[in-house]
């Protein structure tokens, strides 16, 4: 794919999951309007909204796997992991905002979503069994609480850079499940 090319659906991805969150009646024509390309442009690469809204999908999924082995959960020093893994997914939510709920209903992406899920479930067993976090928790729990941390963050401190929302929802998190 040309770089001119790769950027514009880079940006009608980007600019469909914003508008789709927002309203998933936007039209294709208002997101290539919204996005600075041709509707045509979108037509050529997706035949329907719900083809658009896949795609999305699937640029999300890819950012937060992305975001997941930057993080580098299974050998980082657990705290370095755990803000490396909310500051990525933090500038996931900001980029790529979608309906998780309809999210789920699209068998591919809610199967990938769960890998990341126990990915992540994992990586906080570990944050436990090494004194990071309190022991004796329901199993789970920990995991529920900073994945909907995550969405507040990213939606109510947009003043705030992904770092510093990073410091407020890790020092949020483990106030509340910190073993110290």
């Amino acid at each position: 794919m040309r770089a001119d090319a790769a950027r514009n659906l880079e940006l009608v991805l980007a600019t469909g999951a914003r508008m789709l969150a927002a309203d998933p009646a936007a039209s294709i024509t208002a997101i290539a309007a919204e996005a600075g390309v041709d509707r045509r442009t979108v037509y050529r690469r997706f035949a329907s909204r719900d083809e658009l809204l896949a795609a999305v999908y699937q640029a999300r999924l890819d950012a937060i796997e992305a975001a997941i082995g930057a993080a580098r959960l299974t050998e980082a020093p657990v705290a370095v992991a755990l803000h490396r893994y909310v500051e990525g997914i933090i500038e996931v939510n900001r980029t790529w905002p979608v309906d998780l709920a309809r999210m789920r209903t699209v068998p591919a992406a809610r199967e990938r979503r769960e890998h990341a899920v126990r990915t992540v479930d994992a990586f906080l067993r570990r944050a436990a069994d090494e004194g990071l976090l309190k022991p004796g928790m329901p199993d789970g729990w920990a995991g529920v609480v900073l994945g909907n941390l995550l969405h507040l963050a990213a939606r109510e401190l947009p003043a705030l850079s992904t770092a510093q929302a990073a410091d407020v929802l890790v020092n949020t998190f483990l106030s509340g499940f910190g073993a110290g």
